[in-house]
C-alpha cells in the first residue's frame, strides 16, 4: 500500500521533484532576464540622449530578452521531450497553416532588418499610403501619415500600422534612402499678354537663390548613392521650363529640396514671386476668364430690340 501525500506522485516521487525543480528554474530565469532587461532599459534612457540611438538600445534589449526566454525554456525542458523531431515536425506544420499570416510578418521583420528597404525615421509610400517610419516591430511596422487631405507631405496626425508582409506585396519608395534630394515643380501661368521673358527672368532667379546651397551637398550625395545604386544625374542646378497652355503661358520653376522642407520651400518661392510680379506692370497671372471679340461685321448691322423681329418691305399693286 502506497501512502498517498499531496503533491508528490506515489509511482515516482523523483519524477514529481525534478518537474518541480524545473518549474522553479524556469520562474527563477524569467525573473532574473526581465530584471535585468527592466534594468538595462533604465542605464539606456539614463545614459543614452539621442532619441533615435535610445529607441534601438530599447528594440535590440527587446530581442535580446526573448532570445534568452527561448534558450532557457529549450535547456530546461528539452530533455524530456521524447520524439522531439516528430513533435517538432508536426508543430511546424501546424503552425504553418493556422498561423501563415503572422509568420510571413516575422519573415518580412527579418527582410526589412537584414535588407533594409527602410529604417527609423525615413519617409516612406507603401501602397496608398506614406508616412515617416516611427517604428519597426515583429508582426508591424508604423507609419507617421502624411499627405490625404494635408497638402504638400505635411503630417496629418493620424498612425497607420502595417503589417511587415505588405513590403513582399506593395512596391515601397523611399524618399530618404540613397539620394537624400527629391525634385519638385512649381508651375506659374502667366498671361499671353504679359513679358513673359522678364517673368522668366524673375523666376530663374529666384529658383537659384533659393536651391544655390543645396548643389555641392547634393552632388556630394549623389556621388555617395552612385556607390550602391546607379543614379546619373546631368544637371543638378535649378532650372526654369517654358510651355504653352489654352489659357496663359506656362513658366515651370523645377529644383532640389529636401522631402520634409517642400510645402516651405514654395511658400518661399512664391511669396518672392509675388513681390517680384507686382512691381512689373507687363506681367500678369493667367487665371479662367472668358473673352469676347466682335467683328466688322457684326459692329455694322444694326441690333434689333428683343423679342423683335424685321418688318418686310411692301409691295405696291400693279396699277390697273
Amino acid at each position: 500500500m502506497f501512502l498517498l501525500i499531496e503533491g508528490v506522485n506515489p509511482v515516482n516521487p523523483l519524477a514529481d521533484t525534478v518537474l518541480r525543480n524545473r518549474l522553479i528554474a524556469s520562474a527563477v530565469m524569467i525573473f532574473a532576464i526581465s530584471a535585468l532587461r527592466i534594468g538595462a532599459t533604465r542605464i539606456v534612457n539614463q545614459q543614452v540622449k539621442d532619441l533615435g540611438h535610445r529607441y534601438t538600445w530599447r528594440k535590440w534589449l527587446g530581442y535580446v530578452s526573448f532570445a534568452l526566454y527561448g534558450i532557457t525554456l529549450v535547456v530546461l525542458w528539452l530533455p524530456d521531450m521524447q520524439g522531439f523531431s516528430t513533435f517538432l515536425g508536426l508543430f511546424a506544420a501546424g503552425v504553418a497553416v493556422v498561423l501563415r499570416d503572422p509568420l510571413i510578418n516575422v519573415v518580412s521583420w527579418l527582410y526589412i532588418l537584414w535588407r533594409q528597404p527602410f529604417r527609423m525615421g525615413e519617409r516612406i509610400q507603401i501602397g496608398a499610403h506614406s508616412g515617416d517610419v516611427i517604428d519597426i516591430a515583429v508582426f508591424k511596422f508604423t507609419l507617421m501619415e502624411i499627405g490625404e487631405w494635408v497638402e504638400s507631405d505635411q503630417s496629418t496626425g493620424r498612425i497607420i500600422h502595417i503589417p511587415n508582409g505588405r513590403v513582399f506585396q506593395e512596391t515601397i519608395a523611399n524618399y530618404s534612402q540613397g539620394f537624400k534630394y527629391i525634385w519638385h515643380e512649381i508651375p506659374v501661368l502667366i498671361t499671353f499678354e504679359s513679358n513673359w521673358e522678364a517673368a522668366k527672368a524673375i523666376l530663374f532667379t529666384q529658383v537659384n537663390n533659393h536651391a544655390e546651397h543645396l548643389s555641392g551637398s547634393a552632388e556630394e550625395h549623389l556621388r555617395k548613392a552612385g556607390q550602391k545604386y546607379m543614379i546619373s544625374y546631368s544637371k543638378l542646378t535649378p532650372t526654369v521650363y517654358t510651355n504653352v497652355r489654352d489659357s496663359g503661358i506656362l513658366l515651370t520653376m523645377r529644383y532640389l529640396c529636401e522631402p520634409r522642407r517642400r510645402r516651405g520651400s514654395e511658400q518661399v518661392l512664391w511669396e518672392n514671386i509675388l513681390r517680384e510680379f507686382s512691381k512689373n506692370d507687363e506681367i500678369s497671372l493667367a487665371y479662367p476668364t472668358h473673352r469676347f471679340y466682335t467683328t466688322a461685321v457684326d459692329m455694322a448691322a444694326p441690333l434689333l430690340p428683343k423679342h423683335s423681329s424685321p418688318s418686310l418691305p411692301k409691295h405696291s399693286s400693279p396699277s390697273d
